[in-house]
C-alpha cells in the first residue's frame, strides 16, 4: 500500500461485508486496487466447508454431507458453521451420544424459520386463520411452479410470525427472469389472498407479505426495467457517503413521472394478487383439505404437504410423522449404542513387535 516510504516487507489485506459505503479513496491505484469478491459457496463449496465443521463434533452414520449441502442453497460460512453447531446443540439437549441427520434437519429449521415459541398459545380462531393463510403461500408456490420447493408450512409460533411456510431454493439462483419476479410476488400475495378467499376480510399477518412484494415491484419497475416504463433506472445513489452509513437515494425524475412508477408497481402486485386468489379457487378442495390438516398436525414437512396436495388425508399424514419420528429415535439409539461400544472396545495391547515383524513361535 502507497505510503511515505516503499516497504515491500508488508501486505495488507482487508474483508468487509459492505463495499457500497467504503471511501473512494481507499479503492484508488496503490491503495486497495486489488479486490477478490467472494460470493455464496455453491453446493460443491457447501459440502467442503461442512466436512471441516463436521469435524469438531461426533456424527451418526445416517449424516450425509452431500444430502445437507443439496438442502441449504444460499447459506454462507458462517451460516454453515451454525447449522453444525446447532445440531450439536440439539444432540447435546436429547442427551444423544452423536449428532444425527434429524438433529441437522431440526436445527436447519431453527436457522430457516426461527425458534420455535412453544409457550405461546394462540386461541382456536388465530390457529384456522393462520392455517388457512400459511396454506395460500404454499399452494400458490406450488401451482405457479415457483423455483423454490415449499421446505416446511407450520401454524407453530417461530419468531416474531404466528406461522411460517419456509421453501428451500431447487438449485443455487444467479439471476432472475421477469416471470421469476413476479411468481415471487404472487407467492407472497397468497396468505392475504387466501383470508380473503375463505373469510373475506384481512388481517395484519400479512403487513410483511405486503412490504415484500412492493419492494420486489419497485425495484422491477426501477431497478429491472420489467415495466412498461422500459429500461431505465429510476433513483440516484448518492456518492462519497459517511463509512458506515447507508447510501443515500435521491429522485433524480419529475412528479409525474413519480407517479406513473406508482401506478406500475400497484399494477405489478395488483395483477398477481388476483393470479394468488385465481390459483387458489382453481383448487379450492386441495385448498381446504390442507388448510384443515394443517390446523390438526400443525406442521407439514414438504413430502407430507406434496402428500396432501395429492390427496393424502390426515390420518396418512399422521402414519407418516409416527414413522418418521420412529426413525429418527431409532437414529439416535444407535448412535448412541455405537458410541458406547466404541468407549468400551480395549485398546489394543502392545506386542512389542513391530509392522512387518514375524510372530515368534511359541517355545515347545
Amino acid at each position: 500500500m502507497d505510503g511515505f516510504e516503499a516497504n515491500d516487507a508488508i501486505i495488507v489485506i482487508a474483508a468487509t461485508n459492505r463495499p457500497d459505503v467504503l471511501d473512494p479513496a481507499l479503492l484508488r491505484p496503490g491503495r486497495f486496487d486489488r479486490r477478490v469478491i467472494v460470493n455464496l459457496p455453491d453446493v460443491r463449496g457447501r459440502n467442503e466447508i461442512l466436512k471441516v465443521y463436521i469435524k469438531r463434533v461426533k456424527s451418526a452414520d445416517d449424516v450425509n454431507l452431500e444430502k445437507i449441502a443439496l438442502g441449504t442453497p444460499g447459506f454462507s460460512g458462517a451460516d454453515l458453521e451454525n447449522l453444525v453447531n446447532e445440531a450439536a446443540l440439539m444432540a447435546a439437549r436429547a442427551n444423544a451420544k452423536r449428532v444425527t441427520a434429524s438433529h441437522f434437519e431440526e436445527a436447519k429449521d431453527k436457522i430457516i424459520m426461527g425458534p420455535e415459541r412453544k409457550s405461546m398459545v394462540m386461541n382456536k380462531d388465530t390457529l384456522v386463520m393462520t392455517a388457512y393463510h400459511e396454506t395460500g403461500h404454499a399452494l400458490v408456490a406450488y401451482y405457479l411452479k415457483s423455483r423454490s420447493d415449499v421446505h416446511k408450512v407450520t401454524i407453530i409460533p417461530r419468531g416474531p410470525a404466528l406461522g411460517v411456510t419456509a421453501f428451500l431454493p431447487k438449485e443455487d439462483i444467479y439471476s432472475s427472469s421477469k416471470e421469476d419476479l413476479l411468481t415471487e410476488i404472487a407467492k407472497g400475495m397468497g396468505g392475504r389472498a387466501a383470508e380473503e378467499i375463505k373469510f373475506n376480510r384481512f388481517t395484519t399477518g400479512a403487513s410483511n407479505d405486503i412490504q415484500q412484494a412492493t419492494n420486489l415491484a419497485r425495484a422491477m419497475v426501477c431497478q429491472y426495467g420489467m415495466s412498461r416504463l422500459g429500461p431505465i433506472n429510476f433513483g440516484h445513489k448518492s456518492e462519497n457517503p459517511f463509512l458506515g452509513r447507508d447510501w443515500g437515494e435521491s429522485r433524480n425524475y419529475s412528479e409525474t413521472l413519480a407517479h406513473e412508477i406508482d401506478v406500475e408497481v400497484a399494477k405489478l402486485i395488483n395483477s398477481q394478487y388476483e393470479l394468488a386468489k385465481q390459483t387458489l379457487v382453481e383448487h379450492m378442495d386441495v385448498f381446504e383439505r390442507c388448510a384443515q390438516i394443517l390446523v390438526e398436525a400443525e406442521t407439514l414437512d414438504a413430502d407430507e404437504f406434496h402428500a396432501v396436495v395429492n390427496g393424502a388425508t390426515l390420518e396418512d399424514v399422521q402414519k407418516m410423522q409416527h414413522a418418521k419420528a420412529a426413525a429418527a429415535q431409532t437414529s439416535v439409539e444407535t448412535a448412541n449404542a455405537s458410541a458406547q461400544a466404541s468407549q468400551a472396545t480395549p485398546a489394543p495391547q502392545d506386542t512389542g513387535l513391530s509392522a512387518g515383524q514375524p510372530t515368534p513361535a511359541p517355545s515347545a
